[in-house]
């Protein structure tokens, strides 16, 4: 059954995520290295990993399964998903694809390079109601299409 992943600990529409889920009656599980605060709810549940750098990505990629839905804007964990058969949605609801990740990864390396440098000194753009709303027509278009794969 399908079932949706956030990589929870700087995600801005955890909100968004849970109106979408609980419309469709799915689970969903938040993944975080410290405890936040998340709805009482029976289908939606809280992991708490330790501190280690990639904690909380090991565990949703041991965990997620083909076609659940792993929310995160993390694109290294994005390409180990896609790799498992899941679908990455980013935050402001860009999908993530087989065919564009080595893309999006070399792009994130040489940004990288460049902050280091000195040469791009800004961080992303501030997260918009344009993001929100973009964010959650797609997550709707994903479960739905999931679904159709399904039936």
């Amino acid at each position: 059954m399908l079932h949706i992943f956030i990589d929870a600990d700087a995600c801005p529409v955890k909100q968004e995520t849970f109106h979408v889920a609980e419309r469709y009656g799915l689970q969903v599980t938040l993944v975080a290295n410290s405890w936040m605060r998340v709805p009482e709810k029976n289908w939606i549940r809280l992991i708490v990993v330790n501190d280690h750098l990639d904690a909380a990505d090991d565990w949703i990629v041991e965990h997620v399964s083909e076609d659940d839905i792993v929310i995160s804007g993390d694109i290294p964990l994005a390409s180990r998903c896609l790799r498992k058969g899941a679908l990455v949605l980013g935050t402001t609801g860009n999908e993530f694809t087989d065919s564009e990740i080595g893309d999006a990864l070399a792009t994130r390396d040489l940004l990288k390079e460049l902050r280091e440098a000195g040469a791009i000194t800004g961080g992303p753009a501030q997260f918009g109601k344009r993001d929100r709303s973009r964010f959650l027509q797609s997550l709707d278009q994903m479960i739905q299409r999931v679904r159709r794969k399904a039936s």
